[in-house]
């Protein structure tokens, strides 16, 4: 059966049932099967296709990138209220991608998207509260959607929430909570995460002091790319034999142990 026989096939089927088939196809990487089914939907006014097809032509998932196409499908969904339209679109305004960057614009739409669940939407709307350059520090608030973000599971926000502790930023300093929140980002694959435990596994701040476990999470990170971790890095080897340091560099190449809850 060839592939628009298959397509012929789904639009007999409801729309969420295409919807799945779509998204199980994106899933394998067959972008122009989930683009053959998205598409008929998109043009009939679904939102939720609408954005899926906007973040192919923005992404060029199974289409060459084309950001004005992009920016007319997540408009589309956008406006129509779909949340992974509005943080889709959210991204170009603030990257400048096929529209005037416009972080105004941006933030808005991260917020919107943010207030109808979306956790990468929480996640980035946090960061901006809490940097403070296209919106006013707000760590209360930036805390909320790091803390609803984490809910969904979002690694990078479960880091912030370490920073925050272990910087008091809008909260007291708390270093046995701020080890748990990175070890929940590291244990789920945020590079800055791994780094953070590595750092506090070799200082002993806020768990106990393990330079073996330290170098392990310390050498994940810089496979990740996380600039955080070079700065311990020379000084964990230095207190290991070669014997733990080979140890601790296979521990490293082994998969991630289970997210902790």
């Amino acid at each position: 059966m060839n592939r628009t026989e298959t397509v012929t096939l789904l639009d007999a089927r409801s729309v969420p049932d295409q919807m799945e088939a779509a998204r199980e196809a994106f899933v394998r990487g067959d972008y122009p099967t989930a683009l053959e089914i998205w598409g008929p939907l998109a043009n009939a006014g679904m939102a939720g296709a609408q954005a899926y097809v906007g973040a192919c032509f923005a992404e060029g998932w199974g289409v060459e990138p084309d950001y004005p196409l992009a920016v007319r499908w997540l408009t589309l969904a956008a406006d129509a209220g779909d949340r992974e339209g509005q943080r889709n679109l959210a991204a170009l305004y603030f990257r400048g991608d096929g529209v005037p960057e416009d972080f105004r614009r941006a933030s808005k739409l991260y917020r919107a998207a943010a207030e109808a669940g979306d956790g990468p939407a929480q996640d980035m709307l946090s960061w901006m509260l809490l940097e403070g350059e296209v919106m006013i520090h707000d760590y209360a608030e930036a805390r909320k959607w790091a803390l609803a973000a984490a809910e969904q599971g979002v690694a990078s926000s479960m880091t912030r929430l370490g920073m925050l502790y272990h910087d008091a930023v809008g909260v007291e300093r708390n270093p046995e909570l701020s080890v748990q929140w990175w070890r929940r980002g590291a244990e789920r694959g945020d590079a800055d995460g791994q780094a953070m435990l590595g750092a506090a596994c070799y200082l002993g701040a806020g768990t106990a002091r393990d330079p073996q476990q330290a170098l392990v999470w310390l050498l994940r990170a810089g496979t990740g790319r996380s600039a955080l971790a070079s700065r311990f890095l020379g000084a964990t080897r230095g207190v290991l034999t070669p014997a733990e340091i080979a140890e601790a560099e296979r521990q490293a190449r082994q998969p991630l142990p289970g997210p902790s809850p």
